[in-house]
């Protein structure tokens, strides 16, 4: 964080209530960015939405959401605000946005996991998460491009022991976040926690996201540090 972050941390942190700052370092407590989540093309908005819900209940900070040919839509009946809560980051640049993103995250130090119902290679339990991990779903009806499958690390599928042949993504995502940051929270050589500097930035920012009326708050931090 910038000097001056730091200081309207500082200042805007004054007018939440002790409540609040509680309930912000009890779900710090428990963020992660070791495990991500990417969506490729998701555009059912129940699906999406839900998705993102998961992913705040779970400790999941970051989510990447590729817009291929779908542009990502969100249910706010659905989202019940978990949006505010998270880092959401979109691609869109490019007419395919899946090889940059990989790029991307292999650059940051993650496996990438592509969920594949009929691969074999790992379940939720036995996935690798001794290096940081990235979860791709894929739409409903088509699933993964052939790109995000023959170019991810590994594959991971849910056990299955119905006859239908695969369960709603938004419930796949919350089976696979659960069972992982489970599987984190139990682990006691695996560095999965946020930094300090990361904590700090999400203060700042859910502090910004409480107080209803941050425009008057960032005028008057102007005015009485107008160096900074």
């Amino acid at each position: 964080m910038t000097p001056r972050d730091k200081k309207l941390l500082e200042f805007l942190y004054a007018f939440i209530t002790a409540e609040r700052k509680q309930r912000f370092e009890e779900v710090l407590a428990y963020r992660t960015r070791h495990v991500t989540v990417v969506l490729e093309d998701i555009y059912q908005s129940h699906n999406a939405s839900a998705v993102l819900r998961s992913c705040d209940l779970t400790g999941v900070q970051d989510v990447h959401i590729i817009e291929n040919h779908n542009v990502y839509d969100i249910n706010p009946d659905i989202v019940v605000g978990s949006t505010k809560w998270l880092n959401l980051h979109k691609y869109n640049e490019l007419d395919f946005n899946t090889p940059a993103v990989f790029d991307m995250l292999h650059a940051r130090g993650y496996q990438i996991a592509a969920t594949c119902p009929h691969r074999n290679d790992f379940t939720p339990d036995t996935l690798p998460i001794d290096r940081p991990v990235a979860l791709v779903f894929g739409t409903e009806k088509t699933g993964l491009t052939d790109y995000a499958i023959s170019h991810a690390d590994m594959h991971v599928r849910i056990p299955m022991f119905g006859f239908t042949e695969s369960f709603n993504i938004s419930v796949s995502a919350a089976l696979l976040m659960h069972a992982l940051t489970n599987r984190l929270h139990a682990s006691s050589d695996i560095n999965w926690k946020l930094t300090d500097e990361e904590k700090d930035e999400l203060r700042l920012a859910w502090t910004r996201n409480t107080l209803s009326r941050i425009k008057f708050y960032d005028v008057k931090f102007n005015q009485l540090y107008p160096d900074l």
